[in-house]
């Protein structure tokens, strides 16, 4: 299972660990009720306490906020909501004085139907070059008032829009994957790779270390834009072979600012299987692409091994370092996934990748809880790159009873007010228990956060955790810690061990001179005296590896001679 050791340690995304900053819901610094880059910058010294070694902004351009960033007006700027270039420069600078790598959000395969391309194609001809930038087409039906293909968005409904003509009257139908405010780009049109390679210049000239690309099994449609018939996956949508020449292309671009920068690509790329993720992480194409198989197990531990064989046998030949994560805002947080006891079916169609990520049931916050703190360990001992999304580390539960009139995600809307969307994941972060807003916004705050909190919120306060040795804050740092001390980045590989009665609820895997155990179980588990001595415990260190949902590390002793 190699892990390309040799490079390990003149890459430094290959090992890193990046916090994914929301920043809409991280911190308010000018008392709007919205967080923004000042509000982060204000709070740069809790990255630095947890131990991580970069962070990842969610969209911070100029957008309408249609998706919360996703829908981008402009590439080269920063919304007003959340600051200034000014704000972020020092961001980047204050980041970087702590020693932490700075990732943006780049958002390729669609823009905001504010962005000043589309407002042009609206009011341009059909057949137009302003038009020729996105993917317009007319109508089937007598008078083109069906759309042209039966695609459905991500979102919910059909994927398509129809425009008004330049006189007013029903025109062109334009393609959105996700939502209508959110029209998709026609990649075909040389134009759009132009653009983009400048806006990556932009950033990375800002001092920015790498992005994390949106949809980036995205980008190119089927030239016919045929109808899908199929279930799931929509091959003409997505996973087009064109695409592979962009991220060549960007690469060389990263590459260009020399070895002193190691410039990475992380995509975010869903496709149905971990061979499929392989074409995409090519030596000349993205260094990193988030392996999402993971995260979509529940809690079995023949599922989840599977799954990190699935990772290990497929990236493990491209050269490429696995990027491991368990969460992020576009799922439910690990505590409710985890703990659910009992499935129950969604009220409306979903694809299985929306089943796993936003599932429903009874939730046992306790049992999610003593899950997640596992699972986090457990990943951490893993060889590769690790994403942490923001409020994990707080062990946050997923917001479920959001009331209706607060939900902001367009799936809420588009589908009906069934499906309850990512806004659960997104509520505004719980600092500090003595102050309103749980310490979001400052004392004077003229607003309220821009998403209600829970008042359960104040459990889950970094206030209230951050003394405690036994909370999941103090777990997550000293799993960071213990991590450098325990795992070199030149430990690459890893390997299974058997165990007494070989019980199908515990994995456990040696990694260098070191072992991680993990009991999915509700029986514990003794560790034998040959795999050496507990070191850190997602519940309290005792002599045995405890029920329940629970993950150790031990050190190997040395061998005498």
């Amino acid at each position: 299972m190699p892990q390309n050791a040799d490079r390990a340690a003149a890459e430094w995304w290959r090992s890193a660990v990046i916090y994914q900053v929301y920043v809409r819901s991280f911190a308010d610094g000018n008392g709007d009720g919205i967080g923004d880059l000042t509000g982060l910058r204000a709070r740069l010294d809790h990255l630095s306490t947890l131990g991580v070694d970069g962070l990842w902004l969610n969209p911070c351009y100029p957008s309408p906020q249609a998706d919360h960033g996703y829908d981008v007006a402009d590439y080269r700027d920063i919304d007003p909501d959340y600051g200034s270039l000014a704000d972020f420069d020092a961001l980047v600078d204050e980041a970087h004085a702590r020693g932490l790598k700075v990732l943006m959000d780049l958002v390729p395969n669609h823009c905001s139907s504010a962005h000043p391309w589309f407002l042009a194609a609206l009011a341009a001809a059909p057949g137009s070059p302003e038009r020729d930038r996105f993917l317009f087409s007319d109508g089937r039906g007598p008078h083109g008032e069906l759309p042209p293909n039966n695609w459905k968005s991500v979102f919910g409904g059909p994927a398509w829009t129809r425009a008004a003509g330049p006189d007013g009257a029903p025109g062109q139908w334009y393609l959105h994957m996700y939502d209508a405010a959110q029209p998709d780009f026609n990649w075909r049109n040389p134009e759009i790779a132009d653009m983009f390679d400048e806006v990556l210049r932009f950033w990375f000239d800002r001092g920015v270390d790498g992005f994390r690309i949106d949809v980036a099994h995205g980008l190119y449609k089927h030239p016919d834009l045929p109808d899908w018939h199929g279930q799931g996956f929509n091959e003409f949508a997505w996973d087009q072979p064109e695409v592979h020449e962009i991220y060549r292309r960007w690469r060389q671009i990263a590459q260009s600012y020399g070895p002193q920068r190691e410039l990475t690509l992380v995509g975010e790329v869903w496709v149905p299987t971990a061979a499929a993720l392989v074409p995409y992480l090519r030596d000349d194409e993205l260094p990193q692409a988030f392996f999402f198989d993971l995260l979509m197990q529940t809690w079995d531990a023949a599922l989840f091994r599977d799954s990190i064989d699935r990772a290990f046998a497929a990236i493990g030949s491209t050269g490429a370092t696995i990027t491991w994560t368990l969460a992020n805002h576009d799922v439910h947080r690990a505590v409710t996934r985890y703990g659910i006891t009992e499935r129950q079916p969604h009220p409306f169609p979903v694809t299985a990748e929306v089943a796993y990520m936003r599932p429903r049931g009874q939730v046992d916050v306790a049992l999610g809880e003593r899950r997640a703190r596992a699972a986090i360990m457990l990943l951490l001992a893993l060889p590769g790159s690790h994403y942490l999304y923001q409020g994990e580390e707080l062990g946050l539960p997923e917001v479920l009873d959001l009331p209706s009139e607060a939900r902001q995600d367009p799936a809420w809307a588009r589908s009906g007010q069934l499906d309850v969307g990512r806004d659960g994941c997104r509520v505004p972060l719980p600092w500090t228990t003595d102050a309103a807003g749980f310490g979001f916004s400052p004392s004077d705050a003229a607003e309220k956060p821009w998403l209600p909190q829970p008042q359960w919120f104040a459990k889950y306060a970094l206030s209230e955790q951050i003394e405690d040795a036994g909370s999941t804050f103090a777990l997550h740092r000293g799993a960071l810690r213990t991590r450098r001390e325990l795992f070199s980045a030149a430990d690459g590989d890893i390997t299974w061990l058997t165990h007494p009665g070989n019980r199908p609820d515990v994995l456990a895997f040696r990694r260098g001179n070191a072992v991680c155990v993990t009991v999915f179980g509700d029986e514990g588990f003794t560790v034998p005296a040959t795999w050496g001595e507990m070191q850190l415990s997602s519940q309290p260190l005792c002599d045995r590896v405890l029920p329940g949902g629970s993950t150790a590390w031990t050190r190997i002793p040395r061998l005498r001679n």
